[in-house]
């Protein structure tokens, strides 16, 4: 994984707007995204799981510019995820603590054409990885549906465990965490 710094709109210069692993670029979100961000929100089975159900074109732009105001509050956030093969949008992956939220969350959705290849874990790994090294956060977790299969299977392929339950807008879901690894020497960071 590589970070690239890039100036914000006020000119200054972050170390986690752009992630690079093998076969993905996370990237910050250009209005150009908005076809298929929207297309990826309004589909039902992309969105079974996501408590807020398909959403329509102006949805889905309030949604993506809630993404993007997130990393001008919190200064991080959901990326872009781009296919390096294609230069296709394929979701969005990242970091997210919206205010109440019971942690720092590594979150994925992805386009359905684009399930099935491995692309949430790698765009999940690094964005776990900037949650820790970035960032600094000692525990991350990742909010699941108990019926979302493949999000826990991606979430314990990143090392994450069942942590316990919660109830966010009325929606159980599972909690699956992951502490920061120990430095070398044995002491947890």
């Amino acid at each position: 994984m590589s970070i690239t710094p890039r100036p914000d709109p006020t000119g200054r210069t972050t170390s986690m707007e752009t992630l690079e692993t093998e076969r993905l670029i996370l990237r910050q979100f250009r209005e150009e995204d908005l076809d298929a961000y929207a297309a990826m929100v309004a589909d039902p089975e992309v969105m079974r799981h996501l408590g807020s159900g398909p959403m329509d074109r102006e949805e889905a732009w309030r949604n993506m510019a809630m993404v993007v105001g997130h990393w001008r509050l919190r200064g991080f956030g959901m990326w872009a995820v781009e296919e390096k093969a294609t230069g296709a949008m394929i979701g969005r992956v990242g970091c997210w603590r919206p205010e109440g939220w019971p942690g720092l969350e590594v979150g994925w959705t992805l386009r359905r054409e684009w399930w099935g290849k491995g692309y949430a874990t790698e765009a999940g790994r690094a964005s776990l990885d900037a949650a820790f090294d970035r960032i600094g956060e000692r525990h991350v977790i990742s909010l699941i549906h108990d019926e979302n299969q493949a999000s826990i299977r991606v979430a314990r392929r990143l090392g994450m465990r069942l942590e316990g339950r919660t109830e966010l807008f009325g929606i159980a879901v599972c909690v699956y965490g992951k502490r920061r690894p120990a430095p070398t020497g044995g002491r947890e960071a």
